[in-house]
């Protein structure tokens, strides 16, 4: 708990994992502002509805080096609307109080503001923690003393290609889970899961007592399922955002019913 009794980040996110009463934890992703703010969050909402037990909400940036291309291109569509990073802080205010809302935000938008400043405006709109996917493990002191002090959840994200050293000293220094990539490359729906995909996690698993949770290339309820399997979580993001573009809050409710359903049969 916080020094004000409120429950911190790290302690919201670790509730969501031990409590979701499925195989693992369901985090969409959803990008802030897209198609709109204000489907953004009807979306948002529609998620948690349909069985989402945290959410990852996207700040969009104009140069997102881990999206492919669905999400790149919502990301694009946000910014062209004149979505803010102040905007997407709204959107997380109000999903917060149902469920952890972790903030994916790439390095230079924290930079701007400088990390104890938007670590403060982020948790002031309820965020749990921040994703950087562009903060290197090894230049991320800063930043994880601001999240820390504003009690948010740095959340360290470990690659395949990542050694046994640096996966020994993400886990040493993660807070609130441990995101592994399943695969190299950017975000996106993919045919099949990678067959290396036991081993990244048990190899997290061996370097932190944190949930293990993985993104990136799952897009289907049979792959979710296969995860859930392996993972303490399962995160989905292009499937969501597609299906946010092309049918809004009702088609982002089906998928995450979808994938919901799926978990709780494992």
């Amino acid at each position: 708990m916080s020094a004000t009794g409120a429950a911190t980040g790290a302690e919201r996110i670790a509730a969501a994992f031990a409590g979701h009463g499925k195989r693992a934890a369901l985090m969409p992703y959803l990008m802030g502002g897209h198609p709109s703010k204000e489907e953004s969050l009807a979306a948002g909402e529609a998620a948690v509805a349909a069985g989402a037990d945290l959410i990852e909400l996207g700040v969009p940036f104009s140069d997102p080096l881990a999206d492919g291309p669905v999400i790149h291109a919502a990301g694009t569509a946000a910014l062209e609307a004149g979505i803010t990073p102040g905007d997407v802080l709204e959107i997380c205010a109000a999903l917060a109080p149902r469920v952890p809302v972790v903030l994916m935000v790439y390095a230079n938008v924290v930079l701007a503001d400088g990390p104890e400043a938007f670590a403060a405006r982020a948790a002031a709109a309820g965020a749990a923690g921040l994703i950087v996917p562009d903060l290197p493990q090894d230049e991320a002191d800063e930043v994880r003393a601001a999240c820390d002090t504003a009690g948010l959840a740095l959340v360290a994200l470990v690659a395949p290609s990542s050694t046994p050293e640096r996966v020994a000293a993400i886990g040493a220094n993660a807070r609130g889970f441990v995101y592994a990539v399943s695969l190299a490359g950017t975000t996106g729906e993919r045919a099949e899961l990678p067959p290396e995909l036991s081993g990244l996690v048990e190899r997290v698993r061996a370097a932190t007592d944190l949930p293990v949770a993985v993104g990136f290339g799952i897009s289907t309820a049979e792959q979710a399922a296969t995860v859930g399997a392996l993972a303490d979580g399962v995160i989905v993001g292009s499937r969501v955002v597609r299906a946010a573009g092309e049918g809004g809050a009702a088609a982002v409710g089906a998928v995450i019913g979808e994938l919901a359903e799926a978990l709780r049969r494992g």
